[in-house]
């Protein structure tokens, strides 16, 4: 759709989604994207008019066809065959009107909620890194499918039943005292009753239906988290304690499946019970006047089906307050989110890189000093520069704040103190579109999608030419592997790539990074996984990439990282050490023991 996206409101509101008020809020809130559909709410509701009118009208042909062809000493069969061929017409009528005011409805509801669900995977997207340390997977997943299911009902089912069934209200109101001002009046001494009863209800209702839907929730955000784990579940042999909370969260949303059911039942069985008394005494009462004369049977029959009709819109409105409520919630969850700003956004009007392949790519690091918590600093008064074309190796022990390091540069977070820099300005300056251009990142854990080989070496990314996906295998020595796969670069891959094995999925995410041609290449523990033969190759790619870029390598395996032209050594936040491979054996400090240990403390010699 062409419609600009509806700005959200940028003030946080009230943490309580139980308060009515602030669940109404919200739905008001997302009513702009209502907006471009306009005209076609205009349409059902002329629709839901033509509708109803003939609703009401059914009725009232049967009291002239009983009182004026039938009730008679003469009848007359002509008048019946008239009313018989008009009801026929108006009840294919109102068939027609109902069948298009529910697909039109359907129509605009899917669509207001298509958008909604792409402006909040959107706005995920651009959130930062800080964002989802806080926020888990599985309720991610949850706000952007069952949340925004639960808001379409909002517009398909709560707003359709409150325009047909409280128009239908009115309507059969007008004809009951169009027909008998007396029985009309009798007959609507029950309105208080009913809006007692609806009133007595509401908040347990409202409870019930919240409680269903956060019982739901955490089941779904607990299957995603366990699904996406299920490598660790199964390694440490913690299927059965899973099950057992998974069965104890299933036990939770039974009970209040159960009490939402039982609560919503016994209500319709008391509107049901109240309806029927109601019939009674319409019957009473205009049976009597039908005896004394005052009003003829026909006019009777048609009170008693009116009566019957009035329930049925009350009802189903009522019937509605659960989807209101749990829309209410919903739609809560997703304001919420939508309120919540990226912690690192462009500054205003920040100036753009022509030509991103002009960045030289020299790395600099002032005085930075980062923590995630406020009391856990997790890198102190951190500077050095990395000149254009240098091989970098980053070491340390776990926690000494290398992927930090890694995380700053990409600037999924901001230091607390210092600066870092790109070709001599600073990475805030960038747009943050030009600076994930620059700089290319590749990790230990490889993120493969739903795609071929192809598409997930260029990221879908229909620019980049087949020509160059290959040259960027070919580099990384990825090409004869794919070339083995049953349809080569056009092999679909399974969720994560999991019809191939770990060194092929790391080969891919460097041919990912060589094809995208990044300025500066990360390796964060990139080679970790994999054996010494795929290791090998990926190496010799390496070494023909890195010549033209800058290159940061995080690696426990020193091997790695021993013909860097320098390497940072990191200890509890602070850089302890830097040069090369062999200056740092002859020092004999924490470089030394860590190449001691894992084998590496040769000097490196010309040639090796």
């Amino acid at each position: 759709m062409s419609q600009a996206e509806p700005t959200i409101g940028k003030k946080r509101r009230s943490q309580s989604s139980d308060v009515p008020t602030s669940g109404i809020h919200s739905l008001l809130k997302l009513l702009p994207f209502a907006k471009p559909f306009t005209w076609n709410f205009i349409v059902v509701l002329f629709l839901v008019i033509i509708y109803n009118g003939t609703s009401v009208l059914q009725p009232y042909l049967v009291k002239i066809a009983i009182d004026r062809d039938l009730s008679v000493h003469h009848p007359n069969y002509q008048g019946l065959l008239h009313i018989t061929i008009i009801y026929v017409v108006i009840v294919v009528l109102g068939v027609v009107a109902n069948f298009a005011q529910v697909l039109v409805l359907q129509y605009s509801g899917q669509s207001i909620i298509r958008e909604i669900r792409l402006q909040l995977f959107r706005h995920i997207e651009k959130q930062s890194m800080s964002f989802f340390d806080t926020n888990s997977i599985g309720r991610l997943v949850t706000n952007v499918s069952s949340d925004t299911e639960t808001v379409s009902q909002f517009f398909t089912q709560f707003f359709l039943s409150m325009m047909r069934d409280g128009l239908s209200v009115v309507m059969i109101v007008i004809a009951m005292f169009e027909l008998n001002v007396k029985i009309a009046a009798i007959s609507m001494i029950i309105l208080p009753i009913l809006f007692g009863i609806s009133f007595a209800f509401r908040n347990r209702l409202r409870n019930a239906y919240q409680a269903t839907r956060s019982r739901l929730s955490a089941v779904v955000s607990f299957l995603a988290e366990n699904l996406a784990g299920m490598r660790i579940i199964q390694i440490f042999h913690q299927e059965r304690r899973q099950d057992d909370r998974f069965g104890e969260l299933n036990e939770k949303h039974r009970r209040a499946n159960v009490r939402e059911y039982r609560t919503s039942v016994f209500f319709n069985r008391v509107l049901e019970l109240v309806g029927n008394l109601a019939v009674a005494a319409v019957v009473w009462f205009g049976g009597g006047s039908v005896l004394h004369g005052a009003i003829l049977f026909g006019t009777l029959y048609a009170f008693i089906s009116y009566i019957r009709q009035f329930f049925q819109p009350i009802n189903s409105m009522t019937q509605q307050w659960n989807t209101l409520q749990s829309s209410m919630v919903s739609a809560d969850r997703i304001g919420k989110l939508l309120e919540r700003e990226p912690s690192i956004q462009d500054k205003p009007a920040v100036e753009r890189i022509a030509d991103v392949s002009r960045v030289r790519g020299q790395v600099e690091f002032r005085g930075v000093t980062f923590s995630y918590q406020p009391d856990m600093v997790v890198l102190k008064n951190i500077s050095f520069r990395v000149e254009p074309g240098e091989f970098i190796g980053v070491v340390g022990p776990t926690g000494a704040g290398k992927s930090s390091i890694i995380s700053l540069l990409a600037r999924f977070y901001e230091p607390q103190m210092g600066s870092v820099l790109i070709d001599g300005k600073d990475v805030r300056d960038y747009a943050q579109d030009d600076l994930h251009q620059v700089v290319g990142l590749v990790q230990q854990e490889v993120n493969l999608f739903t795609g071929t080989v192809l598409d997930n070496i260029r990221l879908f990314r229909e620019d980049i030419p087949r020509e160059r996906v290959v040259a960027a295998a070919e580099r990384v020595g990825a090409h004869h592997i794919i070339e083995r796969m049953p349809h080569a670069y056009d092999t679909p891959l399974v969720g994560k790539g999991q019809n191939l094995s770990m060194g092929e999925r790391q080969l891919l995410s460097f041919a990912r990074i060589i094809a995208l041609d990044p300025r500066i290449l990360i390796l964060d523990e990139a080679t970790a996984n994999l054996d010494s033969q795929t290791e090998e190759l990926v190496q010799q790619g390496l070494q023909a990439v890195s010549a033209s870029r800058t290159t940061l390598v995080i690696a426990h395996r020193l091997a790695t990282i021993r013909h860097a032209d320098q390497i940072l050594v990191l200890e509890k936040g602070q850089l302890v050490e830097r040069g090369r491979h062999d200056e740092l054996v002859a020092k004999g400090g924490l470089y030394a023991l860590l190449a001691e240990k894992s084998g590496v403390n040769a000097r490196v010699v010309s040639g090796s």
